[in-house]
């Protein structure tokens, strides 16, 4: 008889100071570590038992595959990291990584960014010019330490028992950024108190995915799942930002357990009020891009989600785990190609922001963000390609299924996947195995605002994904 079981690991990946920090198209340089960023892997088996897959040569100084232990090809880890977004390519070289380390297959390993805008680069990037060398060290660091993530967890694997329940975020935490103007226009984090603002254009969703995982001898895993950006800092300063937050104050209220956080459908979501009222501006100021940021907004919002999780924790309902599974769809989406009367103005726009010159650029604040977004796309996509392949993950664990994206969607993405029916509980995730930018709904093409105008993605993008996560879930079936 299978018998569930379920390991965890955290480790420590903290960047050297000095390394670029990735989140915005200013540079930024890490000048300390605020609070410490970590990659936390959650394994799952159905019953066979945890098998060392390598073992340390002395003499070469080399992991090598020892086939006399066995093999964890069946089992899954899910790993959380505290970084912006890995990008696909990246991903699976350490996907690849992680099975060499490990015996796991390489389509059974599932990478997700918490979105920290004050984690470093892993890769080098159009945004601004840095040193590669220690991204080049980092990157490296990361792949080795996320393969320690996933062989502890593996070997930490014991038998558990899972619960569910899905928790509601109270006011105040989050709010759709996108607005409708008087002018018609649609504006991205609008100026504060701003007469011009209509409405946001979008709806929320609060639930707050929670799943426990009792484990026999062992601390219980709790995975969090919320679409909320994770960017309230606007600072130089490595930190995990409000998910590390929420992190820290549940496991200190909960000494015995473990929370582990996958950002969900965020793309349109972020945590500024247009119209803040009574203590909305507490401890907190107005940013470059006019949202509200600082220390205490991301503990704020950690504080409060981590009271969330604890309103609904104790009452999970458990139900029977018989069978765990990973499944890919592969969805075809159209390049949002620049039509060739724009491209003079996009390369100036890029040729000045790269020479650090944006103040010749005729926009200010979020606005100026979205042209140079929107010229750094146009440049790239300039000579193709004609369409993208994304990688949609789907992972199922008895009743309960996760839905992977490979970048940023939209809160309507993960509303209308959450209408598969068949599954008692489905977590969207955002940045799994890839950050490949913004999926915005159809209609935002034609509204405007950063998301679309940055999106390397034709129209459609977003529908094609539930299309896709759909399939994906009647498959896991």
């Amino acid at each position: 008889m299978n018998t569930f079981k379920v390991g965890f690991s955290r480790v420590n990946i903290d960047p050297p100071l000095g390394i670029a920090v990735h989140g915005y198209y200013v540079p930024r340089f890490a000048s300390e570590i605020l609070d410490s960023l970590t990659a936390s892997a959650v394994a799952f088996s159905m019953g066979s038992a945890a098998k060392d897959a390598e073992c340390w040569n002395p003499d070469t100084g080399r992991y090598v595959k020892n086939t006399d232990l066995g093999s964890n090809e069946e089992n899954i880890v899910l790993i959380s990291i505290d970084n912006c977004g890995l990008r696909e390519g990246q991903c699976t070289e350490f996907r690849n990584y992680i099975a060499l380390r490990t015996g796991l297959k390489a389509e059974n390993v599932i990478l997700q960014c918490t979105h920290t805008h004050t984690g470093p680069f892993t890769e080098e990037s159009d945004m601004f010019d840095f040193d590669p060398e220690p991204v080049k060290e980092y990157a490296n660091f990361l792949k080795v330490r996320l393969a320690d993530a996933a062989l502890a967890a593996l070997r930490d694997l014991k038998p558990a028992r899972m619960g569910f329940i899905v928790g509601r975020a109270p006011e105040r935490v989050a709010y759709i950024r996108r607005y409708k103007m008087k002018d018609g226009t649609t504006w991205t984090c609008p100026p504060i108190n701003d007469p011009n603002i209509v409405h946001p254009i979008g709806e929320l969703d609060q639930r707050v995915n929670v799943l426990r995982f009792d484990r026999e001898a062992g601390d219980t895993i709790v995975l969090v799942n919320y679409g909320l950006h994770a960017d309230c800092l606007n600072l130089d300063k490595i930190s995990a930002d409000w998910p590390g937050v929420m992190r820290d104050v549940f496991e200190t209220v909960v000494t015995d357990a473990k929370c582990v956080f996958f950002n969900g459908c965020e793309g349109d979501v972020g945590s500024t009020h247009v119209y803040p009222e009574g203590g909305d501006m507490n401890d907190t100021l107005i940013s470059f891009d006019n949202e509200m940021k600082s220390v205490g907004m991301a503990r704020f919002i950690g504080r409060t989600l981590a009271g969330t999780l604890l309103q609904v924790y104790d009452k999970a309902e458990y139900v029977d785990v018989d069978s765990i599974a990973v499944m890919h769809e592969t969805v075809a989406i159209p390049a949002n190609k620049p039509a060739p009367e724009d491209l003079p103005r996009a390369h100036k726009f890029k040729e000045l922001h790269e020479a650090g010159r944006d103040c010749d650029i005729p926009y200010t604040a979020m606005e100026l963000t979205t042209v140079v977004a929107e010229a750094i796309r146009m440049c790239n996509l300039e000579n193709g390609p004609d369409e993208f392949m994304l990688d949609l993950t789907g992972l199922k664990i008895g009743p309960v299924a996760f839905v992977g994206i490979p970048g940023e969607p939209f809160t309507d993405i993960g509303r209308q996947i959450k209408t598969a029916e068949g599954w008692r509980c489905i977590l969207p995730m955002c940045l799994t195995n890839g950050s490949e930018g913004y999926y915005p709904m159809k209609e935002a093409f034609d509204e405007g605002g950063y998301e679309a105008r940055s999106s390397d993605f034709k129209g459609g993008v977003a529908e094609r994904i539930i299309e896709g996560g759909k399939k994906l879930l009647d498959n896991l079936k």
